[in-house]
């Protein structure tokens, strides 16, 4: 089996400022007829529908056995997880980060919305233990932890801090500035370290720093950027 993994940028796409060009989110103000946008991801893609998530910052899990249905609501959940070649799962960020996983062996990938406060609850622990039920194994699991605010620029208050290195270590830095910051992707690599994943890849960029994508902490109303992983 093959695994396909793509992660999209501002670039290319028909929304108008501030969601220019290529957002992929639904339901944050841009234009209804941007939905183009996914459909143009889609073609190009050569995919099927997509499976998207309704994303709650929760830690729920929604296991994916069948393409969607492209009239009915999305799941409820921060992460997708399915076994299903074919089945196209992706997840939106504009500062969260991506967490794009996959077993090519067992045949099983997930995709996850990984923010501060479902990072923190455990939405990867729990992707990682539906991914495992479907026969997956951490010693052959590749997981790419893709572009999201860097710690250098994601100032948080200290109490904020603190909660979330007690619930997920090594996630605690000091920005740029010298203040309490936070770097999830750290805090992520750890948790994936401790369950003895395999590979773990890093996408630096900063979406804060890097103008072809979206940050919702630097410009507020903006649209988002998709990870999206399948099997073929």
């Amino acid at each position: 089996m093959q695994v396909r993994r793509v992660v999209t940028s501002r670039r290319g796409g028909v929304s108008k400022p501030p969601f220019a060009a290529f957002n992929l989110g639904l339901g944050i103000g841009d234009d209804p007829a941007a939905s183009a946008n996914r459909e143009r991801l889609r073609r190009e893609l050569s995919l099927g529908p997509v499976t998207w998530m309704r994303q709650t910052h929760s830690a729920e899990v929604a296991v994916v056995s069948a393409p969607p249905d492209p009239d009915a609501a999305p799941p409820t959940c921060d992460a997708l997880v399915t076994a299903e070649p074919g089945v196209a799962l992706a997840v939106l960020t504009a500062d969260c980060v991506p967490v794009l996983l996959a077993d090519r062996t067992a045949g099983v990938v997930a995709a996850v919305h990984a923010g501060r406060e479902g990072s923190a609850a455990g939405v990867l622990t729990n992707t990682m233990a539906a991914m495992w039920r479907l026969g997956a194994r951490p010693d052959r699991t590749e997981a790419l932890l893709g572009p999201a605010i860097c710690g250098a620029c994601y100032e948080v208050p200290a109490a904020m801090q603190a909660d979330i290195e007690g619930r997920l270590p090594h996630s605690a830095v000091r920005t740029r500035a010298g203040t309490p910051g936070l770097d999830l992707r750290a805090g992520l690599a750890h948790q994936l370290a401790a369950a003895d994943v395999a590979q773990v890849v890093h996408d630096p960029r900063c979406t804060a720093e890097d103008p072809d994508l979206y940050s919702y902490r630097r410009d507020g109303r903006t649209g988002r950027q998709a990870g999206v992983v399948w099997i073929t």
